[in-house]
């Protein structure tokens, strides 16, 4: 054998091996991979389409919405494109589905539920030749509303298919009548409620770090019983369970709680403090649930800083205040960087703690995205309202990386 041959099957020996390795790394990670793609990907996914695209109306009424593409808007439409919704509105009371285009037209023009729903009973024991040719007049001897262009431009607009409206609603604005964009009538309350926030979790990321700085401080410097010890107590939240330390807070803050029965037996107050169901109880209570992630990244990162530096710096000349500034503060900044963006993000997001015991006042956004998809059932607004909360969060990072650099970051 010469030495090319020998040398093109050494070589091509060894891409096998190579492909065989990679192909055995892959099946380990495949596992990882999918439950990425399935718990992380497809959520984020679904719910950005889900914020856009909403064919529920042009499944309904494909035939109507049809019909009233050519229609100005201005006058009513022609009589032919309401005899067609007429039947249509027939169709869907056979099937049982014009509670659900009366739900979403609603949407659009509040009060047409009532209309289509007590039309679509009368419609049904209509003759299909009745309707065909006289279907116009017949809705608007059923409900005088049919007469109004309001409602057929509410039914128009509602049959986009990819509309940017929830957008809208979820920064307090809507579609002017020119085809602008104009701030909302009427409460404008997401906004406040992004801000608000956006307070809140820098509250509670500042109070964790007054409060969790020096006890990560003291737990790095302390003899390894001590630690080991208060260690113990650092960990015990993640041992009990989040509804229940959610529960004790109501328990400690409410009129007739442990915190108001010591003020007043004390004298300090003679009535009881209103500390639940308030902001100042959202911040409290979370502050106290969210510590460790601030205790823990510290912790890992004093751990390893060598004492000695302090002491060479004090030696020198430096004061303690100055020493600990200019040495000691800045090589605590990965576990420092870490534990802000850990509090800072999970406090944006938070539910349970703010829905227990924040009320309307301590409030956060995540309530507000939870009501509309367990109760108003608005799915499509609630993915909306999550979209620019994601968003809101990747900027934020973007900013933070940008200025502090997100290599800085260190858990452990």
């Amino acid at each position: 054998m010469t030495p090319s041959a020998l040398d093109a099957t050494d070589t091509a020996s060894a891409r096998r091996e190579l492909r065989r390795r990679k192909l055995t790394a892959f099946l380990f990670v495949a596992p990882l991979l999918l439950f990425l793609v399935f718990a992380f990907v497809a959520p984020i996914a679904t719910m950005l389409v889900c914020s856009v695209y909403h064919p529920v109306v042009s499944e309904l009424i494909p035939e109507t919405l049809e019909a009233l593409k050519d229609w100005d808007g201005e006058a009513l439409p022609p009589a032919e494109t309401r005899a067609v919704f007429a039947a249509d509105l027939k169709r869907l009371a056979g099937e049982r589905l014009s509670g659900k285009l009366a739900e979403e037209i609603n949407r659009a023009l509040p009060g047409s539920s009532s209309t289509i729903k007590s039309s679509a009973r009368k419609l049904g024991r209509m003759d299909d030749a009745e309707l065909a040719s006289a279907g116009g007049a017949i809705l608007a001897s059923a409900n005088a509303a049919w007469e109004d262009p309001k409602i057929w431009k509410a039914i128009r607009d509602s049959g986009a298919a990819y509309t940017p409206d929830y957008y809208l609603t979820a920064l307090d604005l809507e579609m002017a009548e020119d085809g602008g964009v104009q701030p909302r009538d009427g409460a404008k309350i997401y906004v406040d409620l992004y801000t608000k926030t956006l307070r809140i979790a820098l509250y509670i990321t500042v109070l964790t770090l007054i409060g969790g700085y020096p006890l990560a401080y003291y737990l790095a410097n302390a003899e390894s019983k001590n630690a080991n010890m208060l260690m113990v107590f650092v960990l015990l939240p993640f041992w009990t369970s989040l509804l229940v330390r959610t529960t004790s807070w109501i328990a400690l803050l409410q009129t007739s709680g442990v915190v108001n029965s010591v003020l007043m037996g004390t004298g300090i107050t003679r009535s009881p403090l209103e500390m639940l169901y308030t902001q100042f109880s959202t911040v409290l209570a979370m502050t106290h649930i969210l510590m460790p992630f601030m205790i823990l990244p510290l912790y890992s990162v004093m751990k390893g800083i060598d004492p000695s530096y302090m002491r060479a710096a004090m030696s020198m000349g430096s004061k303690p205040i100055p020493a600990f500034l200019k040495i000691y503060l800045p090589m605590t900044l990965p576990g420092l960087s870490a534990g802000v963006l850990l509090v800072f993000i999970i406090s944006v997001g938070y539910y349970i703690t703010p829905a227990l015991v924040g009320g309307t006042d301590g409030q956060m956004i995540s309530n507000i995205i939870a009501f509309h998809m367990q109760q108003s059932n608005n799915w499509e607004l609630a993915a909306a309202l999550g979209s620019l909360l994601l968003a809101m969060i990747l900027v934020l990072y973007w900013v933070y990386d940008r200025f502090v650099g997100a290599g800085n970051i260190k858990l452990g």
